[in-house]
């Protein structure tokens, strides 16, 4: 028999179409739960992001409905403004994808606020905030920011220690020197104070800064007293919130902080709560570096929050990844979604902001945005083809609940990268199997080119991050560091047992069992907290090592080669068997054999159908 020239061609094709026949056929990820807001809030917020989008660029009555630069709170007289509209749109499409009435409300606001909505509109009668009209259009019931939770890094902080801080400082006069005991009659409560030298040249600056600075204080020294880091950007947020919920909040500013109108009583609650969390001064939307003053934007959506009702924390936890939208996110606290870590799909809200920004700037231009947003993050993390990977994934699981402008500029971003991956790993399969060995060499020789390609970008990428030269290599990747079952023996990614050497500008460190020995020693005992040098050891160690647990959200190093394994003879089950069998870093949670088992047995119908003849016989 003459052998078909074709047969790569038509195995590599049948495994690429099987592979990608579902997004959940790509990741290990429960993303199916998800589109119920289960766990992660990551879809409603695409739903939010695609809904504003719809608004803002009115696809069906033409550009003059079109509500770009409209979408402001203004001081008008009437009962319903153009933003009520797309509020109310939003959050029903935040909530049929799962949110909460909470939560719904706190995704739709900061989306809102980052399409160019302001926090607020100073009129004393039709008084119009952004975060109150967010809450009443989603139904949430009204609370302070006592309801307010950190998003979870380990473990989570409730607000109270905001409160607690400012409430012992308020008591014990130390926040202003204006003591209201000592006022005659009818100063306070009125324009003699509040919108006069008293109030906006005095006590409103002097209380905002400070009431700030103190709650943003008392939460990251109670972030750090339950034993984790205390990343700046909630504490901040809180901080803000609860001081707006004390202060004016409606209050101008004397001539001294700017011209009239310029600077209000947030911004001065922003700023202490910047300095407190040693927050940078300016931020920067990836994609378009649009520059936001981190002051304002405390301050703003401190202003948000007292009046967003008590969203729960995986809604402060959608809200951390909306503000990986700024290049600045690892630094100042935010969430994963902007690298340089690939994380779980439940954390890939980053884009959305940026895609809205990135709509404006280029009038609505879908193919524009996506080159962008695909050249942003080729170089914001580790491993970009599986970054975007896992956008490509979780953007088609958005659109199984609603279809915008932000799912599929995000798709087209990623798709000719996540189609290159597989191609490139069906095609090396293929070639690795016909050339005598097995589906399970295949895998290994995958996950082992990975690893490889994680040393020697992630080497580079904290280099610049710690400006000191990184040379990072693993000498042992395993499970069972503190652990005996049999679970974690076979997925290595609940108990991992990794060793590595790590040169720092010349000096080589040797780590041994990174989580099971190193890190507690380090913590408990003090392990080489002499040594400048092992710090930076410890987290280069963890960034990296993550990067490779975190592989559950793209599995194609499992499902593809099982595929084309089933193509060329092997049963489909067993061939899904072996290959998670081989992927000693693929094989970091349970799920890829499963979901390998369906790619291959739909590869093995779909090559069938390739080489049927046509028109049929």
């Amino acid at each position: 028999m003459v052998p078909d020239p074709h047969e790569k061609d038509k195995v590599v094709f049948a495994a690429t179409m099987a592979s990608t026949f579902e997004p959940d056929s790509m990741t290990n990820d429960k993303i199916e739960a998800a589109t119920r807001g289960h766990g992660a809030l990551v879809i409603p917020v695409f739903a939010a992001a695609n809904s504003i989008a719809e608004d803002l660029f009115c696809p069906i009555t033409g550009p003059e409905m079109s509500l770009m630069g409209r979408m402001t709170v203004i001081d008008a007289s009437v009962g319903e403004l153009p933003l009520d509209v797309v509020i109310q749109k939003s959050v029903r499409a935040a909530m049929s994808a799962g949110a909460a009435p909470e939560n719904a409300a706190l995704i739709v606001a900061s989306l809102a606020y980052f399409s160019g909505s302001c926090a607020r509109s100073g009129v004393p009668l039709g008084n119009r905030k952004l975060g109150a009209i967010a809450r009443m259009h989603a139904g949430a019931p009204r609370t302070s920011a006592i309801a307010l939770v950190t998003g979870k890094s380990t473990h989570r902080i409730q607000s109270f220690p905001a409160y607690l801080a400012i409430y012992e400082a308020i008591m014990d006069k130390k926040l202003t020197k204006v003591d209201g005991s000592m006022l005659p009659p009818f100063i306070s409560g009125g324009a003699i104070y509040g919108h006069s030298a008293l109030g906006e040249d005095y006590n409103i600056p002097e209380l905002a800064y400070n009431a700030a600075h103190t709650g943003t204080l008392a939460m990251m020294n109670s972030m750090a007293g339950t034993g984790v880091t205390p990343l700046a950007l909630w504490p901040a947020l809180i901080g803000a919130a609860v001081t707006m919920e004390i202060v004016h909040p409606d209050a101008l500013l004397g001539e001294e902080y700017g011209k009239f109108g310029r600077v209000d009583s947030s911004y001065l609650a922003g700023k202490g709560a910047r300095d407190a969390a040693k927050l940078p001064e300016k931020l920067h939307i990836r994609g378009t570096h649009e520059e936001y003053d981190t002051a304002k934007v405390i301050g703003e959506f401190g202003l948000i929050l007292k009046d967003i009702g008590g969203p729960s924390v995986i809604g402060s936890m959608a809200l951390s990844e909306i503000f990986a939208a700024f290049e600045e996110a690892p630094m100042i606290g935010a969430g994963f979604s902007g690298g340089p870590v690939n994380p779980p799909l439940g954390h890939l809200e980053g884009d959305c902001v940026p895609a809205l920004r990135l709509l404006m700037k280029h009038h609505g231009d879908i193919f524009a945005v996506a080159e962008v947003i695909r050249d942003y993050k080729m170089n914001s993390f580790i491993d970009p083809e599986m970054a975007l990977c896992g956008l490509n994934t979780i953007s088609r699981k958005a659109e199984q609940v609603t279809r915008g402008k932000i799912t599929r500029a995000c798709i087209l971003a990623s798709e000719g990268v996540r189609d290159r991956a597989i191609y490139r790993r069906a095609a090396h399969t293929y070639d690795i199997i016909t050339g005598g060995k097995t589906v399970a060499d295949a895998t290994r020789t995958l996950d082992e080119e990975r690893k490889k390609y994680v040393e020697r970008r992630g080497s580079a990428v904290l280099s610049a991050f710690t400006g000191k030269k990184i040379d990072l290599k693993f000498t042992s990747i395993k499970p069972h560091g503190r652990r005996t079952d049999k679970f974690t023996e076979r997925y290595w990614g609940f108990d991992s047992n990794v060793s590595y050497d790590v040169t720092i500008d010349g000096k080589t460190l040797h780590v041994e069992n990174l989580s099971g020995k190193e890190v507690p020693d380090f913590a408990l005992k003090g392990k080489n907290r002499d040594n400048p040098d092992w710090p930076v050891a410890l987290f280069c160690g963890a960034v990296l090592t993550q990067e490779l647990q975190y592989i559950g959200h793209t599995i194609i190093n499992i499902t593809v080669p099982a595929a084309v394994g089933a193509i060329l003879g092997m049963d489909a089950d067993k061939a899904a068997d072996k290959a998670e069998d081989g992927a000693f870093l693929t094989r970091a949670i349970p799920g890829a054999g499963e979901k390998a088992k369906d790619v291959a047995k739909l590869a093995q119908r779909v090559y069938a159908k390739i080489n049927e003849p046509f028109p049929p016989q």
